[in-house]
């Protein structure tokens, strides 16, 4: 791996980490801002929706900087947004800061991705924008366990204050490892074309298939840590060791679904939906039981993201003649469904469904995007449609 590309992997580690983690304090920072659990979790659904609309609007605004100010840019924002929001003093200040951070989040992943495919070779591609979104994984495996743990001996606060370290090691090795010329040298489609890829239906099928898979994922995990202690009865020290077997099963599901991906994606795709939706019954029948449960969360991670990975490189194919577009779709789609899945999982919380409901709402998302991953194979298959090679010249 090139030191430019690790440079690019540790902020999105960072990034990753400081979006993930407040799954693992959500307790106390309910607590500390006082503010129920389930309030507490609208700072992931804010958190989502500032990626989802604020990160690609961002990235349109600063196209005219050259990528590696705009990252460096991006990666200061993030610091000074970690600070802030371990200082906030109330509820309404920290979700506006975290909604801030989320911006610069979700353009760093869109332009993150373009300047790392122009570091390399062109049959190297694929692992460059692999590198990157492995970022996020990692930060399952090693950022929330350890940020979770941080929280539980020194209190939230000090999660927040090693953010901002992390995010100070991540722009010091950007300004001394980027060079100064970054990204593609491909001339970048119009905006007119980029938006007529939407109407492709593998597009907005995959979007769709987005927003059920991240209900499955985040309608329980923004409420792991209190389901985990108040449903499976596990001692709160244990649950960084949950969490971290949860992110050592999506880092092995990433592998997965690439090789599944480059094999059979479609079918692959519609087997693992079903997998997952069958999984997630599963975590609502042995949720009362410590050992059963930590099995089945840990299958349940492998399989968010290896059904992740097939779903972005469908995305990535049939917008090949758009690339610039896809970028910030699939950090924006993937959000939309997080922002989503919160809001869900606070209104059935509130309704009085109890922890345990969460994932019977992930299960029946799955069912849909089991039927909708079906339709749209079927329909592919009758319309004999190959995808875009590349983005023709303007």
């Amino acid at each position: 791996m090139s030191l430019p590309l690790i440079a690019l992997f540790i902020a999105a580690f960072a990034f990753g980490t400081t979006e993930f983690v407040i799954a693992g304090v959500l307790p106390q920072v309910a607590q500390g801002l006082g503010v129920s659990v389930p309030s507490a979790g609208y700072l992931v659904s804010g958190y989502a929706c500032g990626i989802a609309i604020g990160g690609p609007l961002l990235a349109l605004a600063t196209k005219s900087l050259s990528r590696k100010t705009l990252l460096l840019g991006l990666a200061i924002a993030f610091t000074i947004g970690q600070a802030a929001c371990a200082l906030a003093p109330d509820f309404t200040s920290m979700l506006l800061l975290r909604i801030a951070v989320a911006v610069a989040h979700g353009a760093y992943f869109g332009v993150a991705m373009v300047v790392a495919v122009g570091l390399v070779r062109e049959d190297q591609r694929g692992m460059a924008v692999a590198v990157i979104l492995s970022g996020l994984t990692v930060s399952n495996v090693i950022g929330v366990p350890a940020g979770t743990a941080i929280g539980n001996i020194w209190g939230w606060r000090a999660t927040f204050w090693v953010m901002c370290a992390l995010g100070v090691a991540a722009t010091l090795a950007m300004a001394a490892l980027l060079p100064r010329t970054t990204g593609s040298s491909a001339r970048p489609a119009g905006f007119a074309r980029e938006v007529r890829v939407l109407a492709r239906q593998q597009i907005w099928t995959s979007l769709i298939l987005m927003l059920m898979l991240m209900i499955g994922q985040f309608g329980l995990f923004t409420y792991i840590t209190p389901t985990l202690l108040e449903v499976t009865g596990l001692d709160e020290n244990l649950v960084p060791w949950v969490l971290l077997l949860n992110g050592v099963g999506a880092t092995l599901g990433v592998f997965l679904g690439g090789k599944l991906s480059d094999w059979k994606l479609m079918p692959s795709l519609i087997t693992m939906l079903g997998l997952q939706a069958v999984t997630l019954a599963v975590i609502y029948a042995v949720s009362p039981y410590p050992l059963p449960m930590v099995v089945a969360i840990v299958i349940w991670g492998g399989l968010n993201f290896a059904i992740g990975t097939p779903i972005q490189t469908r995305i990535l194919a049939w917008t090949a003649d758009a690339s610039n577009l896809a970028s910030s779709l699939i950090p924006s789609g993937f959000n939309v469904g997080i922002a989503l899945a919160a809001s869900l999982g606070a209104a059935m919380l509130n309704a009085g469904y109890g922890y345990r409901s969460l994932p019977l709402l992930g299960a029946i998302a799955m069912l849909v995007a089991v039927a909708v991953a079906l339709a749209s194979y079927v329909w592919e298959g009758r319309s004999n449609a190959t995808p875009p090679l590349t983005a023709p010249a303007e």
